[in-house]
């Protein structure tokens, strides 16, 4: 899964965003919940077949994009659709409701 930053976010997630649901992983490795959510999200990446795309921010080495996009505690995942957020999702989810999520 690609770890985006500050420089390549605009041009993967938002970019991508105009094309098909982007469900962006706010994490840190510290993060316990974090922890839990990593191999849902592995295998919905798998299962996509390019339905939609995941992608993962550090919040450590991001700090400018969680103020932006108001991401207050972890694990946090955003969800963009044509080139704008969405919905944002707090705490560890199952990976059905992160299915769900992708809906919106």
């Amino acid at each position: 899964m690609l770890v985006l930053n500050e420089s390549n976010f605009e041009q993967e997630a938002i970019e991508v965003s105009k094309t098909k649901p982007v469900l962006v992983d706010f994490f840190a490795e510290w993060c316990g919940g974090c922890k839990i959510m990593a191999p849902m999200l592995d295998e919905l990446e798998e299962e996509a077949k390019g339905a939609y795309a995941i992608f993962k921010v550090s919040v450590e080495e991001s700090p400018a994009l969680v103020e932006k996009y108001d991401v207050m505690s972890l694990p946090t995942v955003v969800l963009f659709k044509d080139g704008i957020k969405v919905d944002i999702l707090t705490g560890a989810q199952s990976k059905e409701s992160l299915l769900e999520f992708l809906k919106k």
